[in-house]
């Protein structure tokens, strides 16, 4: 496998990119092709075994294109299909993504810690098993958020819905003593700005996976040999199965975003 191959990226829509951001920092000299199938989000909300099928069919094509490693940076598709990849491509560093439970807990002054996600994550056994981990060290409650992607692939990132949103799905899940939110899916890094704004002055942290994911793509790329070490900047392409210009263009705007 060559060190000038780029590095995949795959998620149900445009959530990845925050993902993407993080890795594009701490590997600037890498390229990177990423595909986003927005003609099937959102993931959270269908059967696993069809997550299973649109994941499988998108790595596939970017395998095809030719990658060195693979980021299935959408927590459901993790979920779903992460474990059965590594089986399938077992040269191909791959890593996935899933909520900040543990950051969370170990930064943790014994508040409350929420985890926003979609319905399809938390559904899964393998969510159950991470927050089992921890629940004797802390309070954790799952908050549901169905729909709530739907605003950024959408290009919604703040306003009056965003507010009725928050109002209606996340403040009955917050108590006087709530620390922690942790974005359980990739594409709500997107609505932080907004989120801070709404929580006001509240002393509440917002917490995501991007950079631990990234981190760890980093180093399994190194283990096999992978990363480029010259001094370049990298070349990022994407994809996406909509076949929208229009979802091009946001995706790079998101990129551009500040973090």
């Amino acid at each position: 496998m060559s060190k000038e191959l780029p590095i995949g990226f795959m998620d149900s829509g445009l959530g990845g990119l925050s993902v993407l951001r993080e890795a594009i920092r701490i590997m600037p000299a890498e390229d990177f092709i990423y595909f986003g199938d927005s003609l099937h989000a959102p993931y959270g909300t269908k059967e696993q075994s069809v997550i299973r099928d649109l994941t499988f069919a998108v790595v596939e094509n970017l395998m095809k294109q030719g990658i060195k490693g693979l980021a299935v940076a959408c927590n459901t598709a993790t979920s779903a299909a992460v474990r059965l990849l590594r089986g399938m491509y077992p040269d191909l560093p791959i890593v996935g993504i899933e909520p900040a439970v543990k950051p969370a807990v170990v930064s943790s002054h014994g508040g409350r810690i929420l985890v926003m996600a979609t319905p399809m994550t938390i559904a899964q056994e393998k969510y159950h098993l991470l927050l089992e981990q921890y629940r004797d060290q802390a309070d954790i409650v799952s908050v549901p958020c169905g729909g709530l992607m739907e605003f950024v692939e959408q290009g919604r990132f703040d306003g009056e819905q965003l507010d009725t949103y928050f109002r209606e799905n996340l403040l009955p899940y917050m108590t006087d003593d709530t620390e922690t939110i942790v974005l359980g899916c990739t594409h709500y890094p997107f609505l932080r700005p907004h989120l801070m704004e709404f929580l006001g002055d509240r002393p509440i942290r917002l917490i995501d996976g991007s950079l631990g994911t990234s981190m760890e793509l980093k180093r399994r790329l190194k283990v096999k040999g992978l990363l480029r070490e010259e001094n370049r900047t990298g070349i990022v392409t994407i994809q996406n199965s909509s076949g929208s210009q229009a979802m091009i263009d946001r995706s790079y705007e998101l990129l551009a975003m500040p973090f």
